[in-house]
């Protein structure tokens, strides 16, 4: 009897300090949240935008991709996931046209988690980018983010990229993100590789991401997406992602109409597994060539 009483206790604590482990574990920050503030054109294709330089929020991304192309944009985005209650909004403005130096800046508001784990983020991004003739540019930016709430932030860190156009329907590029070391969770430092291919009507994109420091091992985020413009200006999307954080995919789909002086997207995200979040993502913009 009294090996069986101490089993029963060993089994009691143990299933105790398993349970306070998934507690715990659950209220950890989430690196990748900051990863998935998006366009809804980016959250159309997938996630599958790095490489493509077209959006305002290009300089969130990979900066060298804001010389992508010579135009001036104002894009205006928000988004609400109704399953996990988490809310995005950005206000990006990119200038390519006005001189070789192209700039852009972009605030984002972040409102993640329910009840006592709600946390409400500022991230405000400045970047720049270089073009070397047709086919190499080169950007960095600075980034500030200031968090509250249940997850708490208060650090600046930067990113820097590369993009090499060998061909003009071809786009290969490079970056590294949050390279200043801050200690904080929610800026890890992490790394993508992106493609583009511009056929005509078709464009084609894929990315992938590399996390090494989270939960201390290397975590792979893959990527895919195309989109399909009818009739010059109804733009049709698809894409497909693998979150290596947890270990789920994710579907998007996207519908845009384009004019002259700019247009709106339209997406929708549906989460397979994981936190199996509903996103809506709308934006609005502005461009000028």
């Amino acid at each position: 009897m009294r090996m069986w009483h101490r089993l029963t206790l060993l089994f009691t604590l143990l299933l105790a300090s398993l349970t306070q482990a998934q507690e715990d574990t659950s209220r950890q920050p989430r690196a990748e949240d900051l990863r998935e503030i998006l366009s809804a054109r980016a959250y159309g294709m997938g996630g599958a935008w790095r490489a493509l330089g077209i959006g305002a929020e290009s300089g969130t991304g990979n900066p060298a991709a804001l010389a992508a192309f010579r135009s001036y944009r104002i894009e205006l985005t928000g988004s609400w996931d109704w399953v996990g209650k988490d809310a995005f909004g950005m206000v990006a403005l990119a200038d390519s046209s006005t001189s070789a130096l192209a700039a852009g800046v972009s605030y984002q508001l972040i409102s993640l988690g329910k009840g006592v784990d709600r946390a409400t983020g500022h991230l405000n991004t400045v970047a720049l980018a270089i073009p070397f003739g047709d086919s190499l540019m080169v950007g960095v930016s600075s980034r500030y983010l200031l968090m509250r709430g249940a997850r708490q932030a208060n650090a600046i860190t930067g990113d820097a990229g590369i993009i090499f156009r060998p061909a003009p329907i071809i786009s290969l590029g490079v970056s590294a993100h949050n390279l200043i070391g801050t200690g904080n969770a929610e800026l890890t430092r992490y790394y993508t590789a992106h493609a583009g291919v511009f056929a005509g009507l078709l464009t084609l994109a894929a990315d992938v991401r590399a996390d090494f420091e989270t939960n201390n091992r290397t975590t792979l985020t893959y990527s895919g997406g195309l989109e399909y413009l009818f009739g010059q200006s109804f733009p049709v999307r698809a894409g497909y992602t693998w979150d290596g954080f947890t270990r789920s995919s994710q579907l998007g789909v996207g519908i845009g109409l384009l004019t002259p002086g700019g247009g709106i997207d339209i997406a929708y995200r549906h989460d397979i597994g994981g936190e199996n979040g509903r996103l809506v993502a709308v934006t609005l913009k502005v461009q000028v060539q």
